[in-house]
C-alpha cells in the first residue's frame, strides 16, 4: 500500500475536486487539475525505508544530492566546530525527513529569513529555516530543514523534549529545498559531494571502530 505525508492530503482534495467538477464540464480540460493532482501525489508520497542497525551509524535526513561537506564553527546554535553536510532535495526527491541517529530534542527554533535557491550557498545562512538540536551519546546533532525558492514551508513534527529513533519520520519540507546536518567532528564522513543520498537508509558517517 502506497504511504503519503498527511501534509499532502489538503493538496490532493484541492486538485482532486477540481478534476472531478471540470470533467463534469469539460473531460479534457479535467486532464491539467488532474496531472496536478498525480504530481501532488508523486511528491508527497512516503515509501519505507530500511533503516540500518548497529551503533555510531547516522543517516541520511533528507533525500537528495549531497552538495557540500566541510568543517566549521556554527555560532548560531551549537557554538561549536562541527562536520557541515548540505543535502539538496530537488522536486522529484521524497521529500519527507527522519532522524539521522537516536537522540532526545533539545530544543527546535523557527527562524524567518529569505528565500534563495537552496543550492546556493547563502541559502544555509540567511532563508527561513527550522533548526532541531538531538542530544545523543556521541555530542549534539544540528538538523536544519532549510526553505528554498519554491519551498517556503517546512513542518518539523517534534517538540522539545521527544525522542527520536534513528530513521524516524520527523518532518517535511515541500517543494524542493535543502537539509543541513552538522555532525560532530569525530565522525567519519562516508559520502561525497555529488553523491545521491536517501533519507533514513544511506549512511552518511560513523563514529567509533
Amino acid at each position: 500500500m502506497v504511504r503519503f505525508a498527511p501534509e499532502g492530503y489538503p493538496f490532493f482534495s484541492v486538485f482532486l475536486i477540481a478534476t472531478l467538477f471540470i470533467w463534469i464540464l469539460s473531460p479534457w480540460g479535467a486532464l491539467i487539475p488532474f496531472t496536478f493532482t498525480v504530481f501532488m501525489a508523486y511528491f508527497f508520497r512516503d515509501p519505507e525505508r530500511t533503516i540500518p542497525g548497529g551503533e555510531g551509524i547516522f543517516v541520511a535526513p533528507a533525500d537528495g544530492k549531497v552538495i557540500l561537506i566541510d568543517m566549521i564553527r556554527e555560532e548560531r546554535y551549537l557554538k561549536d566546530e562541527a562536520i557541515e553536510i548540505s543535502i539538496f532535495m530537488s522536486p522529484l526527491d521524497v521529500h519527507v525527513n527522519r532522524a539521522p541517529c537516536d537522540g532526545s530534542v533539545a530544543s527546535v527554533a523557527h527562524s524567518p529569513g529569505r528565500f534563495h535557491s537552496a543550492f546556493r550557498h547563502e541559502a544555509s545562512i540567511e532563508n527561513e529555516h527550522i533548526a532541531m538540536i538531538l542530544n545523543t551519546r556521541y555530542g549534539r546533532v544540528l538538523v536544519r530543514q532549510v526553505a528554498g525558492f519554491l519551498a517556503r514551508r517546512a513542518v518539523c513534527r517534534v517538540n522539545e523534549g521527544d525522542s527520536l529513533r534513528k530513521g524516524e519520520r520527523y518532518g517535511i519540507i515541500k517543494f524542493g529545498s535543502r537539509v543541513d546536518i552538522y555532525l560532530p567532528v569525530i565522525a567519519n564522513i562516508l559520502v561525497k559531494p555529488g553523491e545521491h543520498v536517501k533519507a533514513g537508509e544511506t549512511v552518511i558517517a560513523s563514529i567509533g571502530p
